[in-house]
């Protein structure tokens, strides 16, 4: 497979397509953190409400990955892909215009539903993919995609610098502002991030439209399998039903510790976040009620599945407990990685940013890498407990970092943990798609909104060791990470060992076809490409 990824024809031009979708609704989601001193200083935000920003982003990702999910099951990835694109102008276009720290918030808030977008392309690149291909094909799906994270942090800035020679260009409504734009003599720093932004967005809309007329949800000649109702998970028992209402309630929940923290740096008073808390049940509850509706007849006794058409939802409950310790964990170690090497080694803040991004550059290899790993070991299932429980063990290690450690070998060891990070994400996403294929956009989805889960739970927990482990008004930066990393690792070792009792091998992990698959041509070329909705 990898000798062909060059081919551009077939499956792999659709897999080129759709990672490279991936990796722009990144850039976008991820275009504030280059500019968050520029906009700190513009704006004279505190650091809690700097903060706040970037909780938003990640805040709406976590239902957005639901509901995109049920879309996608629904509506196919070409029409939905490219309407999250063309959606990501307006997140852009609001944040680019902002003229205070509550408009700021609406436009990270509403910035967090196109970081939903991976979900889309789990399916289909399972859909051009045979199940012996898939885990090479979504790690390169999403490790060359999730590389658009690390692309902004070194791009926007020098995308901010060549718009200000763009006389005229990305004009917004506060024409007073813009007018420093055409005088490059005077500073442009305060709003060359506005265009940037603004025009991360409007690439995004535009690659939107030619994706919806470039691919198809399926090769010629093969079905695009769909639920029978979209408005909750299907499962296969009684007993699943209730289990998966249980893993629902996380969700809720960390959205009602986003609210807590909105209220924190007073952007929510205290009644508004009772107001918010009530309407994030009503939600949980409004949730349920549609996952009820879809399975009622199971419920009462009056549908049975038959055994080759049941699905175990353990199975996706074991795979959301991985992507919290994976890809969460992932999320929480970026954001702090900078002033880590800042902080222990006295470093820098430009050098210790070059060292944090190692970590996200490492996505390029060890996410297809953990794919690979999967198709070739011959076990999705114990690929999955080795490269969890590798990861534990280099958090494990990461603890014990300090300031009397060799600076490369400092390096060399967060390469490495993050090597088994996202392996494992890899390794995740490669037995996604195999559960049940007709509900594969919502299982994806579920198990996305759990790495959002994991990021603000770990963030959280990092914030009350940095309140715990503070004297005299200082923290104890050393012992906060000592911590902090512990817990990842203890986490990511506890997953594995769940992982050895109840994940189970995916059945047809490594068949030619698809569960209900009859005809199959993977490389063929579409002969009207944009007519398969």
């Amino acid at each position: 497979m990898l000798t062909q990824l060059l081919s551009f024809k077939g499956r792999y031009r659709i897999l080129h397509l759709t990672w490279f979708a991936f990796f722009l609704s990144f850039v976008v989601w991820f275009n504030f953190p280059p500019f968050k001193t520029t906009i700190v200083q513009e704006f004279g935000l505190t650091p809690g409400q700097a903060g706040t920003i970037g909780l938003c982003n990640v805040a709406l990702t976590v239902p957005a990955r639901i509901i995109i999910g049920m879309l996608l099951d629904k509506y196919g990835p070409r029409l939905t892909y490219s309407a999250l694109l063309m959606y990501a102008a307006v997140p852009c276009l609001i944040f680019a215009t902002a003229t205070d720290f509550n408009q700021l918030v609406v436009g990270r808030l509403l910035m967090g539903i196109v970081g939903a977008g991976f979900v889309i392309g789990i399916r289909m690149t399972a859909e051009w993919f045979p199940p012996k291909e898939v885990g090479t094909a979504e790690g390169i799906y999403g490790g060359w995609g999730n590389f658009g994270s690390a692309f902004s942090a070194f791009t926007m800035v020098l995308f901010a610098l060549f718009l200000s020679f763009i006389p005229g260009a990305f004009q917004f409504p506060e024409a007073e502002s813009f007018k420093i734009l055409f005088f490059p003599e005077f500073s442009t720093s305060v709003l060359n991030w506005r265009a940037a932004i603004g025009g991360s967005g409007i690439i995004a809309a535009l690659y939107g439209m030619f994706y919806y007329f470039n691919v198809t949800d399926t090769p010629p000649g093969k079905v695009y399998q769909r639920p029978p109702s979209s408005r909750g998970m299907e499962v296969t028992s009684a007993r699943d039903f209730w289990f998966l209402m249980a893993m629902n309630a996380p969700l809720t929940a960390i959205l009602m510790v986003l609210a807590w923290r909105l209220n924190k740096v007073e952007f929510l008073s205290s009644e508004a976040m009772v107001i918010a808390w009530v309407g994030l049940l009503g939600l949980y509850l409004f949730q349920a009620y549609n996952c009820w509706s879809v399975n009622k007849d199971l419920l009462a006794g009056r549908k049975r599945y038959p055994p080759e058409d049941r699905y175990k939802f353990k199975q996706v409950a074991i795979l959301e407990l991985t992507y919290i310790v994976n890809f969460g964990s992932e999320l929480a170690v970026v954001t702090m990685l900078p002033a880590f090497f800042e902080g222990t080694f006295g470093l820098d803040k430009a050098t210790a940013g070059i060292i944090a991004a190692s970590y996200a550059f490492m996505n390029l290899m060890s996410r297809p890498g953990g794919g690979i790993i999967s198709d070739r070991m011959g076990s999705r299932k114990w690929t999955m407990v080795v490269l969890t429980a590798g990861m534990g063990i280099g958090y494990l290690i990461m603890s014990t970092v300090n300031g009397n450690w060799w600076l490369p070998g400092a390096i060399l060891l967060t390469m490495t943990c993050s090597f088994f990070v996202q392996a494992s994400e890899g390794a995740t996403f490669a037995i996604v798609p195999l559960v049940k294929r007709r509900v594969t956009g919502q299982i994806a989805g579920n198990v996305g909104a759990y790495g959002n889960v994991g990021a603000v739970a770990y963030l959280t927990t990092r914030l009350l060791f940095t309140e715990n482990f503070t004297t005299g008004g200082e923290a104890n930066m050393a012992q906060v990470n000592s911590a902090f990393f512990q817990v990842l690792g203890v986490a990511g070792l506890v997953v594995a060992f769940l992982c050895v009792f109840f994940l189970e091998e995916p059945k047809g992990s490594f068949d030619e076809l698809h569960e209900g698959e009859e005809q199959s041509s993977p490389n063929a070329v579409p002969a009207q490409i944009g007519t398969n909705l």
